[in-house]
């Protein structure tokens, strides 16, 4: 994911002529581990490491440096990705300090259980199991789980279960809520049939949910049952409502998938994430010739995108990228998301590209979130 430095030169103890621009930059020692940080002002910040001060307390690598590697960024986006690729680069299994990679939640339906339940979690283990965010903040979370399980009968409890006629039950089974296996109402492959609608709700993005319902809420309409459809009518919009919650990137996450476009020159630099990691990114020259389409273009694009074979810790880790990126308050590009390769909206993904190449307004600096690794 990291190409070849912009600008690579021996230090000799005088600072060299940079803009004062975005980048990630490398400063080699002759002793021990390299020095990686990333910036919005390039000058600023070499000046404050490379220039000594006499009596200040800042830290002065001049008499330590010896090559300085640059790589301009034009996003946040890109600075995030180089920082984290230069990172597992030259900083081996100690790199996720280096990062500070949060651990967003997810919502985990244990699906290698004999009667699957759900639960958040901020770790993607089991591979078995569904995996369905990320999402803002755990508070967020919960609330998606508690709102999610009031239409499907699933057990809220975690306890490891042993059906029994004599076990005591919970309020939820009380209330119709739960299939109540821990009393042995219903065995294994009904109690599935359960689970396999809501993973259906959370793999069709509430598509499932909202069509059952739907059509529920008809038929009572044309049978004259009033009531009955007014009911289903609320539930089809409790169930809008809860999908409003989740963000543009909450997902199942092995079909989390999307792109978002940084100009570049003539062109753009479009970032795309396939099944829940980041790929290379890949350049987009607007110049155009005689006959061609931009719809064409982009389709040859995308079928020619590698396809991943990622690894839980590579997605828990692209995925929490991503996490901190969208919900950040300095993001400076746009995120499209889609279900499928095949599904690729190309035509959003147009204006998304037009919008990148326009103009954009000025942004504030990172300016005091400047991260830079251990010295």
């Amino acid at each position: 994911m990291i190409s070849e430095p912009h600008l690579a030169l021996d230090w000799r103890g005088e600072l060299p002529a940079v803009p004062n621009e975005a980048a990630v930059f490398l400063i080699h020692m002759r002793q021990g581990p390299p020095y990686l940080a990333r910036t919005t002002m390039l000058k600023r910040r070499l000046t404050r490491l490379l220039v000594p001060r006499s009596g200040s307390r800042m830290l002065d690598l001049s008499a330590m440096a010896e090559r300085i590697e640059i790589w301009y960024t034009a996003s946040r986006l890109e600075q995030a990705l180089s920082f984290y690729s230069l990172a597992k680069m030259h900083f081996g299994e100690s790199y996720r300090k280096i990062v500070r990679l949060p651990s967003p939640p997810y919502l985990k339906v244990l699906l290698n259980n004999a009667f699957p339940r759900t639960m958040l979690t901020s770790r993607l283990s089991g591979r078995d199991n569904l995996f369905f965010g990320p999402f803002r903040n755990r508070a967020e979370a919960e609330r998606w789980e508690s709102e999610t399980l009031d239409f499907f009968q699933l057990r809220r409890c975690e306890e490891e279960l042993v059906p029994s006629h004599e076990h005591p039950g919970c309020i939820y089974g009380e209330m119709n809520q739960c299939m109540r296996p821990c009393q042995a109402v219903v065995g294994v492959t009904e109690y599935a049939t359960e689970v396999l609608r809501l993973t259906n709700f959370m793999e069709t993005h509430g598509t499932s949910l909202e069509e059952a319902i739907g059509h529920a809420r008809d038929r009572a309409s044309e049978n004259m049952e009033f009531e009955e459809a007014a009911r289903q009518h609320k539930r089809f919009e409790k169930v809008e409502a809860l999908l409003r919650l989740a963000s543009d990137i909450t997902t199942d996450i092995r079909h989390a998938n999307g792109v978002s476009a940084v100009r570049a020159g003539s062109g753009v630099q479009l970032y795309f994430m396939l099944d829940g990691v980041w790929q290379e990114p890949v350049g987009f020259d607007m110049r155009m010739q005689a006959g061609e389409s931009m719809d064409r273009r982009l389709r040859q694009l995308v079928e020619a995108l590698p396809v991943p074979r990622p690894t839980l810790k590579e997605r828990e880790e692209h995925l929490a990228l991503l996490s901190r990126w969208f919900f950040s308050s300095w993001r400076d590009s746009e995120w499209l998301p889609f279900s499928s390769r095949s599904d690729v909206p190309y035509r959003k993904l147009v204006r998304l590209i037009s919008r990148a190449m326009s103009p954009a307004p000025a942004h504030a600096t990172m300016g005091g979130n400047e991260v830079q690794s251990p010295s």
